[in-house]
């Protein structure tokens, strides 16, 4: 027999609901009569895209490159993060006394440090000693055209690729401490039966971890992982601070320039909301359906 309970609308649900539109019905009417403020909703879309007069082509215009860049942003730090929160967790829960303790060190030192002092640190040392030494923009703005093309469709153009590469570092360490104790916590997690039945197989230590433990591992953080990535992208509007062009600092442009201030700063909210939402719903549903079948 299924547990699944079936969804009822009952008559609170209904008042909630009510209740909830009156709410935002009411903000917006006072939000005209008490500020004076008119609603420029109609302005919104040529911000999205633009129909290019000179090539006649729809472009993509500030608010769809800064959704773009957020979403790659986003996805290297996530990808960074996850590698090196990883071998973390690992050396953490199997490690020998050293690694232990570096993992310890990193975990606890990130942790307890602003993600946006890390960034700023992270940027003036690394955007502005270390990559700047390496040359990397330079060679970016001599090379071919189609590694260009390729540069900029999956990280960013010449000009930003140094501060861009910074922030994707700083972002994946600081989700890769809290991926750290996630890995470490579900290796920690399987039992000690698992070792033994490894061993009375006749598999060596390595092996048993590597076949037996680990897959079970990130069977059981598949769904702390996917939250992580939700936080990575919300996380990821902090690096305005440092021009990143991303979905914030996009806003933040847009209204100087417009002084659009509610119209911008809703439309990126929502974006963020389409970003995040499908994720948290999807984890939610395959979370579920995991838990039934148990």
């Amino acid at each position: 027999m299924s547990n699944k309970r079936p969804l009822k609308f009952t008559l609170v649900d209904m008042v909630v609901v009510i209740l909830m539109i009156a709410a935002i019905s009411v903000f917006f009417s006072r939000m005209g009569r008490i500020l004076y403020y008119h609603w420029e909703w109609g302005r919104i879309p040529s911000y999205f895209f633009f129909w290019d007069k000179i090539t006649g082509e729809l472009k993509a215009n500030i608010l769809a490159k800064g959704f773009a860049t957020t979403v790659k942003l986003s996805i290297w730090a996530m990808g960074f993060g996850f590698l090196l929160g990883t071998v973390s967790g690992v050396m953490g829960a199997r490690g020998s006394w050293g690694q232990r303790l570096v993992s310890r060190i990193y975990v606890e030192t990130i942790r307890n440090i602003p993600s946006l002092v890390l960034l700023i640190i992270f940027y003036y040392f690394v955007s502005s000693r270390f990559l700047d030494a390496l040359g990397l923009d330079q060679y970016l703005r001599e090379a071919p055209a189609w590694i260009r093309q390729v540069c900029g469709f999956f990280l960013t153009g010449p000009d930003r690729i140094n501060a861009f590469m910074s922030a994707g570092i700083a972002l994946g360490l600081y989700e890769g401490a809290y991926i750290s104790e996630i890995v470490r916590g579900g290796i920690n997690s399987i039992s000690k039966g698992q070792w033994e039945a490894g061993r009375a197989i006749g598999l060596s230590g390595k092996n048993i971890f590597r076949l037996i433990v680990l897959p079970q591992t990130f069977r059981k953080v598949a769904f702390p992982l996917a939250g992580q990535l939700i936080s990575a992208i919300k996380d990821s509007s902090i690096v305005s601070v440092i021009s990143i062009q991303e979905l914030t600092f996009q806003g933040m442009e847009l209204m100087n320039t417009t002084f659009l201030t509610f119209e911008i700063w809703i439309t990126v909210a929502v974006l963020y909301f389409i970003l995040t939402f499908p994720l948290s719903r999807t984890v939610s549903f395959l979370e579920k359906k995991y838990a039934l079948k148990q």
